[in-house]
């Protein structure tokens, strides 16, 4: 048998007596509710961080918390210490320094150990650390707050399902300027959590306490996957969505927070669809193919640039490109592809597989896949659609379009078939057609059209890039590499104009 973790301490148990407070903005630090009885604390160390939990003489739970390297606390007097949690504290006063000592090193132990999150498994640390750089800038807030569309969606969703957020516990994750925490307790929420893991945090914390909502608005900086909550949630809120709705991975932090979620608790968002369809549009085709026309030239200050033109029209080819387009140049019904949030497992969007047959519905020629999606809320009272399709007004995720490699002609009535691949890692989200011989022409009888090689079908390989290779601007058009970055940014431009 294995010998035990060195990690895996007993559990500590002791009195103590617990204070409470939080931090005003006129008057500095507030007591909140001061406990004169002796209370048992229960601490369990873990591999990485240590449990501890505050219970009274009947057992019920006044205070709880993890405690790991990034936990803010210190020493007070002999025997006490002091836990910071965001803008809230905890005083623990224990009957003996003995006591204080037992508990201090169990956490020291939990403390030095390195972080492994489940966030920290799957993110490249620059890629995160340029990510949260982002969003923790305030004209990117202002970017997002400023659609109308995302906003009002969103402030709809959950003020006219008021009946799930009256005197509930909610969690919004990635709260950014805490919008939607605000829009909670204008539904009647009890107490939401707010969790934000870039610097804006601190702003989400001066609008609260300017706002007058300290006693309704909890602030926690830090990620979803290493915060710990007090108690668990009626409601989750946030917004999650990157292009493409997969973009930023932000979607696995989302179902990651069903942790705190109760059994029969509610998710707004509560489930999505992305919609797909082939288009036909010549021009930015060969916009793209153009590009690599520098590589042609054989007398460039003396070099020959020629044998490069051909890898410089795949690179230029898998770039997809964000922005709008006319819905006339979609060639047929589009495919949706469902995402249930109430029932997904963060490992259920490290590898997604999209199916497709399409019944093309005029001849011409096939340039590329379109994308959009679509997410619902669905309240007790009324279920609110948040679309970012090309037939709705426009948002800041406005549509994605991939380009084949090589175009494909098609008549009325024949059927495309093949799958889209979506693949994710620590620097990237790699999307590709996959593999390439299930991507067929065929006509509705599923006789194979004559003259057409499936396997001479390109769409996109990809290969992993940098972080910073991506988004960029060229020629007024706003383009992102098919490789979609851990964290793409969401940039308030238009796409071709």
């Amino acid at each position: 048998m294995a010998a035990p973790s060195p990690q895996a301490q007993q559990l500590l148990r002791c009195s103590v007596k617990l204070l409470l407070a939080r931090e005003e903005l006129p008057a500095g630090l507030q007591l909140v509710s001061p406990s004169q009885e002796a209370l048992q604390l229960e601490v369990l160390p873990g591999a990485e961080d240590a449990d501890v939990t505050v219970t009274d003489a009947d057992g019920v739970c006044v205070f709880k918390c993890l405690v790991n390297r990034d936990t803010e606390y210190c020493r007070v007097g002999k025997q006490s210490v002091l836990i910071m949690l965001g803008y809230n504290s905890a005083l623990l006063q224990f009957k003996s320094q003995a006591e204080y000592n037992t508990f201090s090193n169990a956490v020291k132990r939990c403390r030095s150990q390195k972080k492994n999150s489940v966030f920290s498994q799957r993110t490249d640390e620059a890629s995160a650390a340029q990510y949260f750089q982002f969003y923790g800038c305030l004209s990117q807030q202002q970017n997002m707050m400023q659609d109308f569309v995302r906003t009002a969606t969103y402030h709809r969703a959950i003020v006219q399902n008021y009946t799930d957020f009256t005197d509930k516990v909610v969690l919004d994750v990635g709260c950014g300027s805490g919008i939607l925490s605000f829009f909670a307790v204008q539904a009647g929420a009890r107490r939401v959590y707010a969790v934000e893991a870039s610097s804006m945090a601190k702003y989400a914390e001066l609008l609260v306490r300017s706002n007058n909502l300290s006693d309704k608005i909890t602030i926690l900086a830090g990620k979803i996957e290493e915060i710990s909550l007090p108690e668990n949630v009626d409601v989750v809120i946030s917004e999650p969505m990157g292009y493409m709705l997969f973009n930023e991975r932000m979607l696995e932090s989302y179902l990651h927070s069903k942790k705190w979620l109760k059994s029969n608790g509610m998710m707004f968002p509560t489930y999505s669809d992305i919609h797909l369809a082939p288009f036909s549009d010549e021009q930015l085709y060969m916009e793209h193919y153009s590009r690599a026309n520098f590589w042609y030239q054989e007398w460039f200050y003396g070099v020959n640039l020629s044998s490069l033109r051909s890898a410089a029209v795949d690179e230029y080819l898998q770039q997809p490109i964000v922005d709008t387009f006319d819905v006339r140049i979609l060639m047929a019904q589009t495919v949706k592809y469902t995402i249930n949030f109430m029932e997904a497992a963060e490992e259920d969007l490290h590898r997604v597989e999209i199916p497709f047959v399409f019944q093309m519905m005029q001849s011409g020629l096939i340039h590329g896949l379109a994308f959009w999606f679509d997410v619902a809320f669905v309240g007790s009272l009324v279920t609110v659609w948040l679309s970012t399709a090309p037939t709705e007004p426009l948002t800041h995720w406005y549509q994605v379009r991939c380009l084949l490699q090589t175009p494909l002609f098609a008549k009325e009535g024949e059927t495309l078939s093949g799958e889209v691949l979506l693949v994710a890692n620590k620097r990237s989200l790699v999307a590709c057609l996959k593999p390439q011989h299930h991507l067929s022409l065929s006509k509705s009888c599923a006789e194979t059209r004559s003259g057409v090689d499936p396997k001479s079908i390109t769409f996109l390989i990809l290969e992993k890039i940098p972080y910073g290779c991506a988004p960029l601007f060229k020629n007024s058009a706003f383009h992102v590499v098919f490789v979609l970055p851990l964290r793409l940014m969401k940039m308030a431009a238009f796409g071709r104009v």
